[in-house]
């Protein structure tokens, strides 16, 4: 009977990790067809970044809602939702007739990914009990979703060329559809609410409307000047928002986000690590695909190739982790980590310079790679760590909420600063200024992890995970 029930967890861990595929191939698919759709949907040099921006603006406003909707409405519930929710807005985006249409179909695929990412996290949470089980199933649902990363820019290349950029969205009609439908028959049905508890609706609405607002502010805000009235007003609005929806938790019967969480060392830490992560770690693909086609003249397709050895080294990474979590503590697991992304990250810049080849570049990308998936696991660990099943799904989209806003500020002040030497440069001179300025920026980057390894430190020390 246990070996029965261990198959079928072992099938479900295969689902959920399936689903992050999906959820790490989404975020990089549209990238290398984003020209494409520029010209196909008659968009502007400006108004192009709104298919990016939509997805990633509305996806990091419903994060924590997500998360919280999983724990009231059901795990699996939400996981099958999310995943039809993807569905139907890829189908909306392969039709779109106009550059509106594909706008709002990027807006509904970023809230697809909101419910999906604490579902799916959430549900590893709770079908693996928390200790080396857990452990190896994040390892895996983490090797998915670098897999997913390197997957979607070579997909979207491929089925750019071949078929069009409509492509990169009808793919994830049929892949999420058929996971939503095997996972009706597949994934343990949720567990039934020993008591009934309200959904508070004045914290989801703030906390929806002012964490959208502030992604809008972090992402346009290079767009548009930091000291724009409009980016100002919007700035001011999200704050006055969140402050209102923390007043309203702390006289919540039933908050939207129970306060309490907060006294969990292990989930703080985790959290500030996962903003740390993604304003560090996180920026290096843009960078690096900065320095692959712009200093070194990669086309699409080879720059996409040219990511298959950091995202290996990635997933091996994430194996590790899991190796070293289950013996060793969470501060430990963190600190191995950071440290050796930190060491390859520094030796990246050695090889950002015009002419260099791409081999003189892969130790650091190796190296570094390897550092961002033992983090990765250990600080997803760390985050559930000593948290309860009625409260995975909230304590997950605090956490991958943090890692939304993280990548945003993270790539607005390193893109600023890798930026600011190319005023009046053309030809070989701007390619020499770019290149100096991803040096500098990816340096910047490594000082910033060295923040992540000093928080590890504040972990309870002696929980084993």
């Amino acid at each position: 009977m246990a070996a029965v029930k261990h198959r079928a967890l072992g099938w479900s861990l295969g689902l959920l990790a399936l689903a992050q595929l999906i959820y790490g191939l989404d975020i990089n698919i549209v990238y290398v067809a984003l020209p494409e759709i520029g010209q196909g949907l008659g968009f502007s040099k400006q108004s192009l970044q709104w298919v990016v921006s939509a997805y990633m603006i509305f996806c990091g406003g419903f994060l924590l809602l997500g998360g919280r909707a999983a724990d009231l409405l059901g795990h699996k519930r939400m996981f099958i939702f999310a995943l039809l929710l993807y569905a139907v807005s890829s189908l909306l985006g392969g039709l779109a007739w106009n550059a509106l249409v594909i706008i709002i179909a990027r807006a509904i695929q970023g809230v697809g990914a909101a419910f999906l990412f604490p579902a799916t996290l959430s549900l590893i949470n709770r079908l693996f009990e928390e200790g080396p089980r857990r452990n190896r199933a994040l390892a895996v649902w983490g090797g998915a979703g670098a897999s997913g990363l390197t997957i979607g820019s070579l997909l979207g290349g491929l089925l750019t060329n071949a078929f069009g950029w409509e492509a990169v969205f009808y793919v994830n009609v049929p892949l999420a559809g058929i996971v939503a439908l095997v996972a009706m028959f597949l994934i343990p049905r949720d567990e039934s609410r020993k008591r009934k508890r309200r959904f508070d609706m004045p914290g989801a609405v703030t906390v929806t409307a002012g964490a959208t607002l502030l992604v809008y502010v972090l992402v346009q805000g290079p767009e548009f000047g930091w000291t724009s009235p409009y980016i100002l007003v919007c700035a001011i609005l999200s704050l006055t928002l969140l402050a209102v929806f923390a007043f309203i938790q702390a006289r919540s019967v039933d908050p939207l986000m129970p306060l309490h969480l907060f006294r969990n060392r292990s989930l703080v830490a985790g959290v500030i690590i996962t903003f740390i992560f993604m304003g560090t770690f996180g920026a290096l693909p843009y960078f690096l695909t900065i320095l692959f086609q712009n200093v070194h003249g990669y086309s699409a397709l080879n720059t996409g190739l040219a990511f298959i050895i950091p995202s290996l080294a990635i997933a091996a990474g994430t194996q590790l982790g899991e190796r070293l979590a289950t013996r060793l503590e969470a501060r430990s697991t963190l600190l191995i980590g950071t440290l050796i992304g930190i060491a390859g990250t520094m030796l990246i810049p050695v090889g950002a310079h015009v002419g260099s080849s791409y081999l003189i570049i892969v130790p650091g990308l190796i190296i570094s790679g390897i550092g961002q998936g033992i983090t990765w696991t250990g600080m997803w660990v760390a985050a559930s760590s000593g948290v309860a099943k009625e409260e995975q799904g909230v304590a997950s989209g605090i956490a991958s909420t943090t890692l939304n806003i993280g990548n945003a500020v993270g790539l607005a002040l390193l893109i600023a600063v890798a930026n600011s030497g190319f005023q009046g440069k053309t030809g070989e001179a701007l390619r020499e200024a770019i290149a100096a300025g991803e040096r500098t920026a990816i340096y910047l980057a490594a000082l910033g992890i060295l923040l992540g390894a000093i928080v590890a430190l504040f972990l309870p020390r002696k929980r084993k995970i």
